[in-house]
């Protein structure tokens, strides 16, 4: 049936509820996986370990939210005004109408996995002491 040329008895009326989850179904289809860099704002950090913030840029922002079991595998603590890349599942919370990003993963933009594992690489060998000024040696000469 075409909606747009059918006679008012022939539309569907859709409650809202309704209508949110259809959205719902339509966001978590088209937008199955993905992955949106931006920057953190509105950070809260409830009692219940999850988190929930905003991720913004220069023209738009869109609610996040990142479950305690997610959230407690991050390489490093997010905080407001900190540029992450956020590999989440599109959503729509039902009961406000508004759509979201479910956030399972999150790093730090500029800094990839192989980034992070080097950064923790180094921090180690720091703290052994290998670039420590004072215990170098002099390379040897090729002869």
């Amino acid at each position: 049936m075409d909606i747009f040329n059918a006679t008012p008895s022939e539309k569907r009326i859709y409650s809202v509820s309704d209508l949110n989850r259809e959205a719902k179904n339509l966001l978590t289809n088209y937008f199955a996986y993905i992955q949106v860099e931006g920057e953190i704002s509105n950070l809260s950090t409830p009692s219940s370990g999850h988190i929930y913030f905003s991720l913004k840029d220069k023209k738009a922002q869109i609610r996040c939210a990142m479950f305690k079991s997610q959230q407690r595998r991050l390489a490093f603590k997010p905080e407001n005004g900190k540029q992450v890349i956020v590999s989440a599942q599109v959503s729509l919370y039902e009961a406000r109408g508004d759509y979201q990003l479910i956030a399972d993963k999150m790093q730090e933009a500029g800094a990839g996995d192989l980034q992070i594992a080097f950064e923790k690489l180094k921090s180690k060998l720091q703290n052994e002491g290998l670039f420590d000024p004072d215990l170098k040696q002099n390379i040897p000469e090729f002869q």
